[in-house]
């Protein structure tokens, strides 16, 4: 994987360890944090953790978030794309080891379809290039603009569950249906 994409209006490029002014700002932010726990990071080392998380990923699965970019400002808005989540630890609805796609942008970002541009361009990475068999998403059930988007892009709604006494509901895209879908 090259880890590193473009779409008509943004880039998809690895997280760096010089995002982690951008980072922090993303994953300090309340309003960003409102349908994920509402525990926002406090010091800029959790961003550089988490920076260093995401690096990891991609020399252990060859996937990870990416770093979003808005190609007419060069503006990082966020991050997007594929996550593999491995065994026990990173399990969502007694799922271990799987692949998941995601989003999480600067408010300023939301509502002008960045996560369903960039989602489109990973399921189409996920599908046609890394060969994976199913793609899985998440989403609070209060999160009205993320359960859109993973509807929007082609996922389909499974089932509700609980996760940290949050209700959540969980989709899935088999690639034979987004290579019907497509055709």
């Amino acid at each position: 994987m090259t880890n590193y994409y473009e779409t008509e209006r943004l880039i998809l490029r690895e997280v760096l360890e010089s995002d982690i002014e951008t980072m922090f700002e993303l994953d300090s932010n309340t309003l960003v944090h409102r349908y994920l726990g509402n525990n926002p990071i406090q010091k800029k080392e959790d961003a550089l953790k988490a920076i260093h998380f995401i690096r990891n990923q991609y020399r252990t699965y060859g996937v990870g978030r990416l770093a979003t970019i808005e190609k007419s400002s060069g503006s990082f808005i966020g991050w997007s794309g594929l996550k593999y989540n491995a065994g026990k630890k990173e399990a969502l609805n007694g799922i271990e080891n799987f692949f998941d796609i995601g989003y999480r942008f600067l408010p300023r970002f939301w509502g002008l379809g960045f996560a369903t541009e960039s989602s489109h361009k990973m399921l189409r990475v996920a599908f046609e290039e890394l060969n994976i068999d199913t793609v899985f998403g998440a989403a609070d059930i209060d999160n009205i603009g993320s359960n859109k988007v993973l509807r929007k892009i082609g996922l389909n709604f499974v089932e509700e569950f609980f996760f940290k006494k949050e209700r959540i509901n969980w989709y899935e895209l088999k690639k034979e249906n987004y290579e019907k879908d497509m055709f």
